[in-house]
């Protein structure tokens, strides 16, 4: 009801998605001057809003899913308003990272909120690799034409027996929660391509393995000798198959000695 008296009183709406909001203003019969603020405009309009707002005006700042600036348009435009005096008045609303952590059942002190990784796989690999040393629940965002690929890079990094949740669709209809491993993750994306659809928060688990006894002495030299040379997971997988030492035990090593 805050919302609503809020964008019934301000003399404009920035949106994301004018078309998009119009609609729901529309919906609650409010009629206001729109103003497009996206990616691809929001230095530009943050320069107009500022003006408008120093002339004496009242602005909602508006997105069309979420929370403003939370990997959304925002975050430019606030911090010219502030670097300038202007008041800026948050209005709690729907947040995915948080809505989905609380029906997570994830028990972990603490979490670190990246929002999306970068559409490139080189790229997107490289961040996923510096967050291995993180020792709280990552989160992200990612969308659905990219899903699978994300899950397999994960899986690639993190091992095979990480933990992560993917909600997709959150307050919708097809709200899902699926908490597995991420090499079952992977295989119940590509097994029903309808689990592929819609916007996805990702919550990669803690590393549980911390307490596994140490690897042989044989077994760290390999492991170090390969990992010279060889992507993590292919060191670990031949040093398995040359001291028969586990997998599990060798990866949890592999990504310490790595970040030390």
């Amino acid at each position: 009801m805050r919302a609503l008296d809020v964008l019934k009183a301000v003399d404009a709406v920035a949106a994301e998605d004018t078309r998009h909001t119009a609609t729901l203003l529309t919906h609650f019969g409010i009629s206001k001057k729109l103003i497009a603020v996206h990616q691809h405009n929001e230095q530009q309009s943050a320069k107009v809003l500022l003006e408008r707002l120093q002339s004496g005006e009242c602005i909602a700042l508006v997105t069309d899913a979420g929370t403003p600036a939370i990997s959304d348009p925002g975050a430019i435009v606030v911090d010219v308003l502030r670097e300038s005096g202007v008041n800026v008045v948050p209005i709690p609303g729907p947040s995915a990272v948080i809505t989905a952590l609380s029906a997570s059942g994830i028990k972990s002190n603490g979490f670190l909120f990246y929002g999306f990784l970068p559409s490139s796989g080189s790229q997107r690999r490289k961040i996923l690799e510096k967050l291995i040393v993180q020792e709280f629940t990552l989160v992200f965002y990612e969308a659905p034409h990219r899903i699978v690929e994300c899950i397999s890079d994960m899986l690639q990094i993190f091992g095979e027996s990480r933990r992560i949740t993917i909600v997709r669709e959150l307050t919708k209809t097809f709200e899902t929660y699926h908490r597995s491993t991420l090499d079952e993750a992977l295989i119940w994306l590509k097994n029903d391509s309808n689990q592929q659809r819609g916007e996805f928060v990702l919550m990669l688990e803690p590393d549980i393995l911390q307490d596994l006894p140490p690897i042989s002495s044989e077994a760290e030299r390999t492991l170090k000798i390969l990992l010279t040379d060889l992507p993590l997971k292919q060191a670990v997988k031949l040093t398995s198959e040359i001291t028969s030492e586990k997998k599990n035990i060798l990866y949890e090593f592999a990504l310490k000695y790595k970040n030390e």
